[in-house]
């Protein structure tokens, strides 16, 4: 199989994570690209990377880059996706993929456009323990009930990315697209009525937000986020024959089943939160290798459209969208 060459664009927490994915394969990154030329040649250096380009948009015209992880603040990942899909490579792009929808809807169609694949980095969708989940209930029944939580604990500094409207901070995107992402990847359909309750930061973004979900299946989800007080990363999922537990579930690796009938319980074990990136990584180039474009881009839309619609709804814009 041909090697595929990863660029990153960014040199913040996940791009060191990819770096060090990659060499755990026994490879390293092909080039960096970072508005910090500096910070670039540093990261460069610690990962043993042979490329670092003077300008970012020298990235999108090097015949030798295959794939490009874009892992820059959420509100410019419009502008780089429309450089490197026009460009003719495959983009694996940090959560959240976009925005809102409206760009979501861009950047797929420049997809189609230019025959290459986009995928956003939802660990949801490739964490192995998911896939082995997803088999598993369907011998659990009807879908019932799923119920999340996320808190974070962040100190309020208003000039922070968490807080910071001109970094599209705020819960939703942050966090919640997680709770959502796994909300939508064992509904049966996706949620077409959704309701919230929300409370705004000093600076204006969603500090903690309430959801609650329902499908036309009659599924239902109820979602916890906030910003400013710690609660478990939980997730639950209750079937009619049993109710699985997930924590720490944006990376799990291990769920407990407790089965209706009896109360006996099972742990289900499979893959590593530590290679978290590994997985996204190698199931992107088995995506691409084998020409399969099923990296569940279609709930990455979904997930959009209900936070998009989220936000229509408490009248919060960021400043790109005003």
């Amino acid at each position: 199989m041909k090697t595929l060459n990863w660029a990153t664009l960014g040199c913040g927490v996940i791009a060191n994570q990819l770096a060090q994915a990659l060499q755990a394969q026994g490879r390293n990154l092909y080039s960096v690209a970072n508005r910090t030329h500096d910070k670039a040649i540093e990261f460069a250096n610690t990962y043993n990377i042979e490329k670092v380009y003077d300008s970012i948009d020298d990235v999108f015209e090097d015949e030798n880059v295959d794939i490009i992880y874009i892992s820059t603040p959420h509100n410019t990942h419009i502008q780089y996706l429309r450089k490197a899909l026009k460009a003719k490579k495959h983009v694996l792009c940090e959560k959240s993929i976009t925005l809102n929808t409206e760009e979501l809807e861009e950047a797929i169609q420049l997809a189609k456009e230019n025959n290459v694949l986009l995928a956003e980095a939802m660990t949801i969708f490739h964490m192995p323990i998911y896939k082995k989940l997803k088999d598993i209930s369907s011998t659990l029944g009807d879908l019932k009930m799923i119920q999340v939580n996320f808190g974070s604990y962040k100190e309020y500094n208003m000039n922070n990315r968490f807080f910071n409207p001109k970094l599209a901070g705020g819960a939703l995107l942050d966090i919640g697209v997680y709770a959502l992402s796994l909300t939508r990847y064992f509904m049966s359909s996706c949620p077409d009525q959704v309701t919230s309750q929300v409370k705004m930061a000093p600076s204006g973004v969603d500090e903690q937000v309430g959801i609650l979900l329902t499908n036309p299946d009659g599924e239902m989800a109820t979602i916890a986020l906030t910003l400013h007080a710690k609660q478990p990363k939980r997730a639950m999922i209750a079937y009619d024959k049993g109710y699985i537990e997930i924590y720490e579930f944006p990376r799990g690796q291990q769920a407990t089943i407790t089965y209706t009938e009896d109360g006996h319980k099972e742990v289900i074990d499979c893959g590593q939160t530590s290679c978290a990136l590994q997985y996204e990584v190698n199931d992107m180039e088995d995506a691409i290798v084998t020409e399969n474009t099923n990296m569940l881009l279609e709930y990455s839309y979904d997930v959009m459209k209900i936070m998009t619609d989220l936000r229509k709804s408490w009248n919060f814009t960021y400043p790109e969208e005003q």
